[in-house]
C-alpha cells in the first residue's frame, strides 16, 4: 500500500480518486467491522439516517439494486445507492435519484470526511488503515445523509458478514442466488459462502431470499430462525410466472403481494434479469409492508438501464457488453445471448483475474463462441496475463480459433474486425470482467464521440 500522507487540497479528482485507490485494495478485505464502525461513529452513524435495503448473493446483486432503485423512485421517493465495482469511474458507485454523484461532489465528500479517516488510520485498528473500500463505503453513506435520500439501496461487496456496508443493519436484508466464487475467502462449499453471506440478515430486518440450492437455503433459513427475521421466499412468498421476449427485453408476468401482475415490460435480456426483476419487486414490497401496484412496478421496471448488462453497442458489428466473471454467469449470459440477438458468428473477448474458475468458463464459452479474443485489463495486478489466459483458452478452443491482443483496445478491434468478415448476423460478445467491460465501453464511446455518433 502506498503512504497514507493525504493528498494535496490542490489535487485533481484523478489524482485523488488514484491515491484512494492505492490504499489497502477491496479484493482482500480484512474480517472486521471495526475500522468501518470507528470512521461511522466519529461522522455521526449515518449510515443510521434513513432505512437500508442491502443486497448480497454471487450473481445479480447490481441488476437487482438498480431495480429496486427504479421502483422506488417511481413511487416518488428520493434514493441513494451503492454499488461495485464501477465500470468507468468511481463516482458510479455512489448515485443519488438514479444518478452517479459528480466527481466535484465526490472530492467535496473526501475532503469532508479526511481528517477522520486519519483518525481511524492512525490507530490502526486490527493492524492495518482503512481499506479503499471502507472508505468510499462510508463516503457513500455520508452522501446520503446529506442529501438526505428516504432509502438506500446498498450492495454488498463481498460476503457479508465482514463487508463496510454491514456496518448498517438492513431493514430489508436480499439475498440473490448464491454459488462459488470468492472461494479463497468465503469458503470452498456453498453451504460456507452461504453463512458469510447471511450475516447481512440481522434482528429488525426482513430477509428476501432469490431461489436458493438446498445447501444455500438450510443456510439461510436457519440464519432467520436464529435472528428472528421474518422470511419472503421466492417459490412460496413470491414468484416469476411467465416471461416472453420482446422487443427490446421482455414481457413479465410475477407473483407479488396482491396477486399475478402481467405484461410487465422490462428493457433488459435474459431470464436470470427476469428473476432478478421479480426480487426487486418483493424486496420493495417488504420494505412497505404492502404490495406495489402494477401502475408502479410497470413504470419502474420500464425505466431500469443496467449498463454492461447485455447491454447491446452499435451494430456494424454489433457488439454487447456483459460483466459475467464467474460460471454461472456466464451460463445466464450465454442463454440470454441466444434468446435476444442474431449472433452468428459469434466472437468473443475475455479478459479474467485470477482468482477466477477461468476453465470453467472457457469450457462453456467454447460451446458457443465461434473464435475468441483474448486480452489483460490495463493496470490491473489481479488480472491474468494475455499468455496465461490464452493458455487456458487454447486448451478449451483448440489454437486454431483463439487469438490474442496486448490490451482491450487491441483485442475490441481485432474482434470487430474477425466478426465484420463474418457477414451482417456477426456479433462481438464481450464477457469475463466488469474492468473489461468498462474499459471496452469507454473505448466505444470515445470512437463514436470521433466520428460525431
Amino acid at each position: 500500500m502506498s503512504s497514507l500522507v493525504q493528498p494535496s487540497r490542490h489535487a485533481g479528482h484523478d489524482e485523488l480518486v488514484s491515491w484512494l485507490i492505492s490504499r489497502w485494495p477491496e479484493s482482500h478485505p480484512q474480517p472486521s467491522l471495526e475500522r468501518i464502525s470507528a470512521l461511522c461513529d466519529l461522522l455521526g452513524e449515518p449510515q443510521k439516517a434513513c432505512p437500508v435495503i442491502q443486497i448480497t448473493g454471487t450473481n445479480g446483486k447490481g441488476s437487482t439494486a438498480i431495480m429496486i432503485d427504479a421502483l422506488l423512485r417511481s413511487m416518488g421517493l428520493r434514493t441513494g445507492r451503492f454499488s461495485s465495482p464501477h465500470l468507468v469511474d468511481v463516482t458510479e458507485r455512489i448515485c443519488v435519484d438514479g444518478e452517479p454523484i459528480s466527481a466535484e461532489r465526490f472530492d467535496e465528500i473526501w475532503w469532508q470526511i479526511a481528517p477522520m479517516v486519519q483518525m481511524v488510520d492512525d490507530q490502526l485498528l486490527g493492524g492495518v488503515a482503512m481499506s479503499f473500500f471502507e472508505v468510499v463505503t462510508a463516503m457513500a453513506y455520508a452522501a446520503f445523509a446529506d442529501a438526505p435520500v428516504d432509502i438506500a439501496i446498498v450492495e454488498v461487496g463481498m460476503g457479508g458478514r465482514w463487508d463496510a456496508t454491514s456496518v448498517a443493519d438492513a431493514r430489508v436484508a436480499v439475498v440473490a442466488p448464491i454459488s462459488l466464487d470468492h472461494t479463497h475467502l468465503l469458503g470452498n462449499t456453498i453451504a460456507e459462502i452461504a453463512s458469510e453471506k447471511a450475516g447481512i440478515i440481522k434482528p429488525g430486518s426482513v430477509a428476501v431470499l432469490a431461489g436458493q440450492t438446498p445447501e444455500a437455503a438450510h443456510v439461510l433459513m436457519t440464519r432467520c430462525v436464529e435472528v428472528g427475521a421474518p422470511m419472503v421466499r421466492e417459490g412460496v412468498d413470491f414468484a416469476l410466472l411467465d416471461r416472453q421476449p420482446a422487443v427490446g427485453g421482455q414481457l413479465l408476468r410475477i407473483d407479488a403481494t396482491d396477486g399475478p401482475m402481467g405484461d410487465i415490460f422490462l428493457p433488459l435480456h435474459g431470464a436470470h434479469m427476469a428473476h432478478n426483476a421479480a426480487l426487486a419487486v418483493a424486496a420493495v414490497e417488504a420494505l412497505r409492508g404492502a404490495g406495489l401496484s402494477g401502475g408502479v412496478i410497470s413504470e419502474g421496471l420500464g425505466a431500469v438501464q443496467a449498463p454492461a448488462r447485455l447491454e447491446p453497442i452499435g451494430s456494424e458489428p454489433l457488439v454487447v457488453l456483459d460483466t459475467a466473471h464467474n460460471p454461472q454467469g456466464v451460463a445466464a449470459t450465454l442463454e440470454g445471448l441466444r434468446e435476444a440477438f442474431t449472433a452468428q458468428p459469434l466472437i468473443g473477448v475475455l479478459a479474467m483475474m485470477r482468482d477466477k474458475a477461468v476453465g470453467e468458463v472457457m469450457e462453456l464459452l467454447a460451446d458457443q463462441l465461434d473464435a475468441i479474443v483474448v486480452t489483460t485489463m490495463t493496470d490491473n495486478s489481479r488480472a491474468l496475463s494475455v499468455d496465461e489466459i490464452k493458455a487456458a483458452a487454447e486448451a478449451a478452443f483448440g489454437p486454431s480459433r483463439v487469438h490474442s491482443a496486448a490490451s482491450p483496445a487491441g483485442a475490441i478491434d481485432l474482434a470487430r474486425g474477425l466478426a465484420e468478415q463474418g457477414g451482417d448476423d456477426a456479433a462481438v460478445l464481450v464477457i469475463g470482467s466488469v474492468y473489461l467491460a468498462g474499459e471496452v465501453r469507454e473505448i466505444l464511446r470515445q470512437l463514436d464521440a470521433e466520428l460525431g455518433l
